[in-house]
């Protein structure tokens, strides 16, 4: 660095030290964080994003000022994360686009480049809002323009002027906004872009950047996204994001046609060929739908914002659970226990989707039913369960992940994968050797558990011991949905045709689903399938049952009856639709019966 200017390499190394700062204070960021939404993931949300620009700029040497900004800019873009990532990303690309080949960056070029940037990241926002990060990109833009018609050449000391008019309205944030004058703090993302500004200050006074050679694991490549937090403005409940890539995409008739949607907080950012789109919403499936109107969607992302930001008693249940959608819990269950859900993945007809958020079980069963490509599920990537334990360590001492079985999917793995990377050990994955409303019964008694305050070495002392005692049954009326996917030899489906019989499975103690038998009858068979499992019950025992159906709610109904006159002793039957865990497997027309030998938690 000169006197009057910024070489490229200078840039890269003054930007290098601004990310890590903004990455040290990411926890303080979160913990100002209250407007638009009090989620407590602002500093998340810009450390992801900004991680994924320094791993761009690492290789290869980039040679001038807008080449550098040129890289940054891409990265952010296809990495933003959040309204305060996605704002940063825009003004990134204005400042591209200003530099364009610049080979060094003087104070009139970063005053033009500033200026581009905070012009474009105002567009960027469906309703820009004085009082936050905007306001504060502005008073940087403007001292350095005041600057630069002066005629001012001293790179460094027109850099640290404007650096002090941006705390000054940094700290004048607080007065604007209603949020934060009542919380007495700043605004979360305008802090953060101050963060930003003192990193590259302290390189420009040293001249050297102290590289910490490591991103943190939690903004990996392989990494987390950012944090649930409380439900957004107007009440929408899933804060959800995507690409939008094509030649020439339309940004004029994509935002009036998102505009169009019951949504909040839209932010649409990016380039000509790729616009990234950030929204809250009730239904992320409509914003998924429009965006394909404009080019190929990708990147598809989804926080729920129902969980709570702050609860009023952060530690007053030590030991909070999560589980996978391959287990099926009933809502008021997951609502009135506080379990949290990791969705699966799934392909249909080429196209993703987000198990429960972006496609119903209706929606699933419909497409299974119409379309001759069997669906496709995958597990969800370590960084959906990474996102989720980050969230909830911050409000809870332990989280237990209650998985689906081992021997049937990588799922387990997955999560084994993100709990390695958390902090002090503090996440324990636990096998259930199950599956479906199996899982789902072991989730629901280790959340009893929790809210009955036992830890987490009596909780997964006390699960070890209920796995044992946790069954589940399933009759598949027509398995050519198994043999379409490759789970069944087209044999099986000659046989079961020509002997008008439905097979019936049991999982196996090592999770591995295995052959009972098989069934015959029409509309008898949901009662004859709910003997069979009776006949297994011993009378003298307590049970806790889930009846699952693959949409056959109507079968479901006559197995519930059949259960509630049998005689056994249940203390609570719950109704429940099938997910993609079996359902994917099992297709249409199926039935599930998870019981157990239930032993309510001892404090």
């Amino acid at each position: 660095m000169s006197d009057q200017h910024l070489s490229g390499y200078g840039l890269r190394r003054a930007l290098i030290a601004g990310i890590q700062r903004v990455i040290a204070q990411r926890d303080e960021i979160n913990r100002i964080n209250v407007f638009p939404v009090a989620d407590g993931d602002t500093g998340t949300n810009m450390a992801s994003t900004l991680s994924a620009v320094l791993q761009g700029m690492r290789e290869p040497r980039l040679a001038c000022a807008g080449e550098v900004m040129q890289r940054v800019a891409t990265e952010a873009i296809d990495s933003a994360r959040g309204n305060s990532g996605a704002i940063l990303a825009q003004f990134f690309q204005g400042a591209a686009e200003a530099l364009a080949a610049c080979p060094r960056l003087t104070p009139a070029a970063l005053a033009e480049a500033a200026s581009r940037g905070s012009s474009l990241a105002r567009t960027a926002m469906a309703e820009p809002c004085e009082g936050t990060i905007l306001t504060v990109i502005q008073t940087f833009a403007n001292e350095m323009r005041i600057q630069a018609e002066a005629g001012a050449r001293d790179f460094r000391g027109c850099f640290d002027r404007a650096l002090e008019c941006s705390r000054e309205a940094l700290l004048h944030t607080r007065l604007q906004l209603p949020a934060l004058r009542s919380a007495g703090v700043v605004d979360a993302g305008a802090q953060g872009f101050v963060n930003l500004l003192e990193g590259i200050s302290e390189y420009l006074e040293r001249g050297s950047v102290v590289l910490s050679g490591v991103i943190p694991e939690e903004f990996s490549a392989a990494g987390v996204d950012t944090a649930p937090g409380s439900a957004g403005p107007g009440g929408c409940r899933y804060c959800t994001e995507c690409t939008v890539s094509a030649e020439n995409v339309d940004r004029t008739a994509l935002k009036a046609d998102l505009l169009a949607l019951p949504l909040s907080s839209l932010v649409i950012t990016g380039t000509r060929d790729k616009v990234r789109l950030h929204a809250h919403l009730d239904n992320p499936l409509l914003l998924f739908e429009a965006a394909a109107r404009f080019g190929t969607v990708s990147r598809e992302r989804v926080d729920d914002l129902r969980l709570p930001a702050q609860p009023a008693n952060p530690r007053r249940q030590p030991v909070v659970i999560v589980t996978d959608s391959g287990g099926d819990i009933p809502a008021e269950a997951m609502d009135r226990l506080n379990i949290h859900l990791v969705p699966v993945r799934l392909m249909i007809a080429g196209r993703d989707y987000i198990d429960r958020v972006s496609i119903s079980t209706h929606e699933f069963y419909h497409a299974m039913r119409t379309n001759p490509t069997p669906p496709r599920t995958s597990q969800p990537p370590p960084g959906d369960f990474r996102r989720m334990f980050d969230y909830l360590l911050s409000h809870h001492e332990r989280v237990i992940e209650v998985s689906l079985a081992r021997a049937l999917s990588g799922t387990l793995q997955s999560a084994e994968r993100a709990a390695a990377r958390t902090d002090s050990g503090r996440v324990t994955v636990f096998d259930t050797c199950s599956v479906s409303a199996g899982q789902g019964l072991l989730a629901i008694w280790a959340a009893e558990a929790a809210q009955a305050g036992l830890n987490a070495p009596r909780i997964l002392d006390g699960l070890a011991r209920m796995r044992s005692r946790t069954m589940v049954y399933a009759v598949v009326r027509d398995i050519q949905y198994a043999v379409r996917g490759g789970r069944a030899p087209r044999l099986a489906l000659t046989l079961t045709r020509l002997l008008r019989f439905s097979l019936t499975l049991k999982i196996r103690p090592n999770g591995r689903l295995g052959l009972m038998g098989g069934l015959w009858g029409g509309k008898l068979l949901p009662a004859r399938f709910a003997r069979q499992v009776v006949r297994q019950l011993d009378p003298t025992r307590r049970y806790r049952v889930i009846v699952g159906h693959c949409d056959c709610a109507g079968d479901a109904g006559r197995v519930y009856d059949t259960l509630l006159a049998s005689g056994r002793v249940i203390d609570r039957v719950w109704v429940v639709e099938i997910g993609v865990g079996i359902g994917a497997h099992a297709g249409p027309g199926s039935l599930v019966i998870g019981v157990q030998d239930y032993e309510p938690p001892s404090p």
